[in-house]
This record gives C-alpha cells, sequence and structure tokens, in this order.
C-alpha cells in the first residue's frame, strides 16, 4: 500500500493508492465537460485482440450482474514482491489476447520496484507476470502473460461518452489477496479533476482523472473503471482518505492509456518534450529570492525561470532568467506541474507558444520542443 498526502478545500487528505513508493498531491478541480451521447453497449464474447464498444444501446440498471460478468473473468490480481518478499498486491485487466500472450493493463505504482510479479486469474489460477513497458507519469503499466489459461479479455469502452451521475462499478483486490474479485458499484461523480501528484519531486505532476464514489481501496489500484454496460472507461489509481471525507476516488480515463499502449507493449521508453529552462513557483518567493530574482508582487501564479539552457528552444526563443510564465498555447500556467502537464500533451519537434511577463509587460513567442534527455 501507497500514502500520499492531500491538500483539499483547506483539509489535510490522504491518498491511498496500491503498490511501492509514495509523495504528495495536491487536489484541484477544472471545468466539467458534460456528454449527452447515449451509453454504449456490445456484447463482449470475443477473446483475442482488444474488444471495442459499437452500438448504441442504453442497459436498464438491472443488468448489472450481466455486465459484471462481461468483466470478472478479465480482471486479474497482481502481487508484486520483491527481493523474495511480497511487496504489495494491486488489480488489473486483460485489455488484448492473441494465441501466445495475453496482455495486462495496470498501473505503474503496482508494479514498480518488482523483482517477480505474480498474476492471478479469476479462477485462482496463477502465472508468472513479464513487464513490458511502465511509465511513472502516466501511471500506467503492460503487463504480459501466457494466454493458455484466459478465457475473456475487457471490453474497451469510453469515458467522453459518459455523463455526471451515470452508473459505474470496479472489480478488483482491495486490501489483500483473500479478497481478491470484490466487485463495488457507485456512480460516476465528475469528469477531467486535476490532482497534483508528486514523482521525481513535491507536487511536480497533474493527472486529469475521473472521479468516482465506487468503493476504491488499497489494493484496487490498476483495476478497471467500468460503465453500467461493462465496458472499461478508466484505470482505478488514487482515493481521498480522511474522516470527514467519503466516497472520492479517481480513475485514468481509458482513452488517454490506449494512446500510449501501443508504446509500452514494445518497451519503448516514452520520449518527453524539453523546453530547456529550470524553474520554481512563484508561490515559492524566498526561493525565488534566492536566485536574485524580484518579483512583481502583484503576480501570485505562474513559473519563475531560474536558469536556461545554452542551445536550448527556450534561449532561441529569447527566455530569460526572472521571466515567469503564465501560459502554454493559452493554457494557464499555475506552477511547476501544470506546466509540465501541458508540455507533455506535446511530442518533441513540436513548436508550442509560450506567454511570459518581463519587466511588467506580457509577451508571446514561439517555442521549438526538443527531447528530454536522461
Amino acid at each position: 500500500m501507497r500514502e500520499r498526502i492531500v491538500k483539499f478545500l483547506g483539509l489535510l487528505l490522504i491518498v491511498v493508492v496500491a503498490g511501492s513508493g509514495g509523495g504528495y498531491i495536491t487536489y484541484h478541480f477544472l471545468e466539467e465537460k458534460l456528454s449527452e451521447s447515449n451509453t454504449i453497449v456490445q456484447e463482449a464474447t470475443n477473446t483475442t485482440g482488444i474488444v471495442k464498444c459499437s452500438n448504441d444501446i442504453k442497459l436498464d440498471e438491472s443488468g448489472i450482474s450481466t455486465s459484471v460478468g462481461k468483466i470478472y473473468d478479465a480482471a486479474v490480481t497482481i502481487q508484486n514482491y520483491q527481493n523474495g518478499r511480497l511487496a504489495s498486491s494491486g488489480s488489473g485487466f486483460i485489455y488484448k489476447k492473441n494465441e501466445e500472450y495475453a496482455y495486462i493493463l495496470t498501473n505503474h505504482h503496482v508494479v514498480d520496484g518488482s523483482t517477480k510479479l505474480l498474476i492471478t486469474l479469476s479462477n485462482d489460477d496463477q502465472i508468472e507476470g513479464e513487464v513490458l513497458g511502465s511509465d511513472q507519469y502516466l501511471d500506467l503499466a503492460v503487463v504480459r502473460i501466457s494466454a493458455e489459461k484466459v478465457t475473456l479479455v475487457a471490453t474497451i469502452g469510453t469515458s467522453e461518452n459518459t455523463n455526471v451521475g451515470d452508473t459505474v462499478f470496479t472489480v478488483g483486490t482491495p486490501v489483500g489477496y483473500e479478497y481478491r474479485g470484490s466487485v463495488t458499484k457507485g456512480t460516476l461523480s465528475g469528469k477531467n479533476r486535476m490532482v497534483t501528484v508528486s514523482v521525481n519531486s513535491a507536487e511536480d505532476w497533474v493527472m486529469n482523472v475521473l472521479q468516482v464514489d465506487a468503493a476504491i481501496n488499497p489494493g484496487n489500484s490498476g483495476g478497471p473503471l467500468l460503465n453500467a454496460n461493462g465496458e472499461v472507461i478508466g484505470i482505478n489509481s488514487l482515493k481521498l482518505v480522511e474522516d470527514k471525507i467519503e466516497g472520492m476516488g479517481f480513475a485514468i480515463p481509458i482513452e488517454y492509456a490506449m494512446k500510449y499502449v501501443d508504446d509500452l507493449e514494445n518497451g519503448k521508453e516514452l520520449e518527453r518534450p524539453f523546453v530547456g529552462i529550470t524553474m520554481l513557483n512563484v508561490s515559492d518567493s524566498y526561493r525565488v529570492y534566492q536566485y536574485g530574482i524580484r518579483l512583481d508582487p502583484e503576480i501570485e501564479e505562474g513559473v519563475v525561470v531560474t536558469s536556461v539552457s545554452e542551445g536550448s528552444g527556450a534561449e532561441q526563443a529569447g527566455i530569460e532568467k526572472g521571466d515567469v510564465i503564465t501560459a502554454i498555447n493559452g493554457k494557464k500556467v499555475s506552477n511547476a506541474a501544470y506546466l509540465k502537464y501541458l508540455l507533455y500533451q506535446h511530442e518533441v519537434g513540436d513548436t508550442i507558444e509560450i506567454t511570459y511577463i518581463r519587466d511588467r509587460k506580457q509577451k508571446t513567442v514561439e517555442l521549438n520542443l526538443t527531447k528530454l534527455e536522461g
């Protein structure tokens, strides 16, 4: 089990996730985008390839047990062993199968640091798994197992066509191995929630997630979040835990995960675009002052450039020490975590527009992104 600290509406909270490691996390809201599309359903009878939804059909809530049957045998328990000892356990689901192998999606933090992974199927068969690819910023990983005993592949749905208030459910392994295959049901409480987490340093990354009130406990991380039709719409990742808070869990939208699944399957290291600066948050006024930088007191948000790499896109664009970056392509940069989040939506070689303040004047420049090394 992993624990993280959360700031939420002025309260100090704990975020519980399955897996190893830890860090700090701050929670923010973004405007919700509500879809008016109908729910989508397809019979998940295929057991090879990636099954995707296609037909516009609404399913009555009385069909939830049938929907559970569409995912149950595709859900797995993942036990993370490190140096011969069980370090943690989590969940996952089989999203693809061929004649030789089956492929499991889960969280990075579920498999992180493992020297051995033991995968348990719904019929209690156990198979050793191999991590093909994993990324700490995405918090996603792909694990491969033998396909011999796999009988079902999950149906991949879409979170974009869901509405706040829709019924959702999860299948996973909360708390420990003895509770494997637990099903919990609830409501899609929100979309496009922004959660700031720690990856390499405190509060340095933002995740865009779905909010649900279905019970998500330590060990549910990496398991599927599903709509009432049994289609995967997300991957469970985080939960807020505090005496006064109840039923606030978060899942990575499935569309976001599927964008990277081919690269993870092939063990490809994801290229991160590079601006060419070191930076501090505007709010970190003491450290900013230590760099000899004096800020306009009217500037309350953004990131302060503390140095510029020679030959980088930032240097070529004329960015200088002391500039305060406030937006990328017109989208607000509140702090370093948001800058990195917006930056990583782009690819190496892209040109972006950076808005910054220098000498109380707002300027906008175009900047070419290069590859982040190391």
